[in-house]
């Protein structure tokens, strides 16, 4: 027999009043916590919504006060009982149902419990291979379920303010084919075309390309992506983006309907309220300032450029580095010149891991400047630099030497950590800011040959088509970023929508025709044919709720999310195959794991 019978829920947990005195409700959810105070039992009844007292009173209710006494932790109940108003000293203001609790008349237990893997009433420490493995417990805690809701809302905001501005949401291939310029495919074995393969999306971009080509002017789909990449906290083989390309547009129209979209998803996640425009930066001067093209700009603490200011100068060291064409940068930490000795070798052995060498610093004292390397330099030279870094007494200097790219990505990192130290970051500050202007392609030494920085269908600016035969390095291109609190969160561009201008960028890439047909000729077949101007931008809805819900890992933001060896605890996958289906794939059934 149906345990509910003809019961039917009336409230939630999280709905009930003073309004509803003596009001006969019916509730469903599960036992959070039991008390029994003197014969009197109070139960937290918890559902998605939030939390209800229930008691059950022997003077009431004799049978079902009987029953109660079974009742444990996560079993499953229906109720029916009569809302009455907490004596005034038994209120709970930290419930929204504080004010209230329901006296039992009728229990119904829908289901038991075993003990369950870990107390979800309780703010513990919880192993997260634990956690995964029994998510469907993690997802009951109000902290997790308040994260998913957020992230429901984000989404309906997204949906709904696009559709709004005329966009279509459409959806794209999941089995497609691997194509190059990108991280590793996720690869799909073809029963019915033995030996070939289908590849899983990295993002629907020239899909969606093809949409503005098929005249759907303006596409959005909120759509899952796959890459086969080292992960870490903020990175997981399958993503969600937010995927949207317009027809006839530049890059302010594009920049503009973004913000539009951000500002209405803030104010329904956070009832924030954001002021757009947002600032811009270019690359160059994100880089020159940040050491990074994602600058985090709640704090201060930039690299300053100090080369000029020592070249020549006595300190071998810096000056040999600057002689081959090596910078010097500085960041000053503004009141650190309390540092401790030991404090300092630990930022040293933390530099060391982005590849420093070591770390020169300086402490400025009242009536001196304060290092081992001080000795090498001269009036001059101290005047400089200090007027250069506005150095005061109270300040620490850290300085990186070496060519441009280590010294931008050891300081960049040194800045993080100073800011993480001394305590900088206010979780609740959303810095916006567009990052433009961005290097078409960079020279990738290895591979000895020029890669896209964004993908090979950026356009580059107009006025530099010319430098990709003679100088592809210095091409910019028409590409801008969203970095919100030092996390690119939305990436996008202005794409070629000419045949001729693709087939320049696929030169300066190393890509010849004869691979260029093989690889992308349905895209240039379809730029011959009426492809509009047009570009795009995508978003990552799992750091962007990462950072909305100030959640340390994007783990937290997605339902059932994979380890950092991407497996899956809860169902165990990836898992072996039986020799049948490899066979039936024409793959190898004897291969082993190595």
């Amino acid at each position: 027999m149906d345990a509910l019978g003809t019961l039917s829920r009336t409230h939630n947990c999280n709905e009930l009043g003073t309004d509803q005195l003596d009001q006969e409700v019916v509730l469903m959810g599960w036992v959070l916590r039991r008390r029994d105070h003197g014969g009197v039992i109070f139960i937290d009844l918890r559902d998605r919504w939030g939390i209800t007292q229930i008691v059950f009173n022997p003077e009431i209710n004799p049978e079902e006060h009987k029953k109660a006494h079974q009742l444990r932790s996560e079993w499953v109940l229906a109720i029916r009982g009569r809302v009455e108003a907490r004596p005034g000293d038994m209120a709970n203001p930290k419930l929204k149902t504080g004010a209230i609790e329901v006296l039992v008349n009728e229990l119904r237990i829908l289901n038991t419990s075993e003990t369950p893997p870990f107390p979800l009433d309780e703010d513990t420490e919880i192993s997260d291979n634990l956690r995964l493995q029994y998510r469907y417990m993690d997802l009951r805690r109000p902290e997790m379920a308040d994260k998913l809701i957020m992230r429901h809302k984000a989404t309906m905001a997204v949906r709904n303010f696009l559709n709004e501005n005329n966009f279509l949401e459409i959806e794209t291939p999941v089995l497609t084919r691997s194509t190059p310029e990108g991280a590793r495919d996720y690869l799909v074995p073809s029963r019915v075309n033995a030996g070939r393969f289908y590849a899983l999306p990295q993002s629907p971009q020239l899909f969606k390309q093809m949409l503005m080509m098929s005249g759907m002017d303006r596409y959005f789909q909120i759509v899952r992506c796959f890459r086969d990449e080292d992960l870490r906290a903020d990175r997981q083989p399958e993503f969600t983006q937010i995927d949207m390309e317009l027809s006839f547009v530049h890059e302010e129209e594009i920049i503009s309907i973004t913000e539009g979209m951000i500002k209405n998803l803030f104010t329904a996640t956070r009832g924030i309220e954001l002021a757009p425009p947002f600032k811009r930066m270019t690359y160059d001067e994100s880089m020159r300032r940040f050491g990074t093209d994602r600058p985090d700009t709640r704090f201060g603490l930039e690299l300053i450029d100090l080369t000029e200011d020592l070249r020549g100068c006595g300190f071998k060291v810096f000056n040999s580095i600057i002689e081959k064409g090596g910078v010097v940068k500085a960041i000053n930490a503004k009141g650190c010149a309390n540092f401790s000795r030991k404090d300092l070798d630990n930022l040293t052995e933390y530099a060391g891991r982005f590849g420093a060498r070591g770390m020169a610093w300086i402490k400025i004292k009242e009536d001196e400047w304060q290092s081992p390397i001080t000795k090498f330099f001269n009036a001059d030279e101290i005047a400089a630099m200090g007027k250069t870094l506005d150095a005061r007494p109270g300040d620490l200097i850290l300085f990186g030497a070496d060519n441009l790219n280590i010294v931008q990505q050891v300081l960049a990192e040194l800045r993080l950590e100073l800011a993480r130290r001394l305590q900088l970051v206010d979780k609740n500050v959303f810095n916006f800011i567009w990052v433009t202007d961005f290097p078409l392609l960079e020279y990738d030494h290895e591979q000895k040959r020029h890669t896209a920085v964004h993908h090979p269908f950026t356009a580059p600016h107009e006025d530099q088509v010319e430098l990709l035969e003679t100088d592809p390095g210095k091409v910019k291109s028409r590409a801008y970023d969203l970095v919100l609190n030092g996390n690119e969160i939305g990436g996008g561009s202005i794409r070629i929508h000419r045949k001729d201008m693709q087939e320049k960028v696929f030169a300066a890439l190393g890509i010849d025709r004869e691979e260029a047909e093989e690889k992308f000729g349905f895209l240039l077949r379809a730029l011959e044919l009426g492809a509009p101007p047009h570009g795009g931008i995508a978003f990552g809805v799992d750091r962007l709720m990462m950072i909305l819900t100030g959640s340390d890992s994007i783990r937290d933001v997605i339902a059932f999310p994979k380890t950092q060896k991407a497996t899956c605890p809860l169902t165990e996958a990836p898992a072996p195959v039986s020799r049948k289906q490899l066979t039936e794939l024409s793959l190898r059934p004897d291969w082993k794991e190595k």
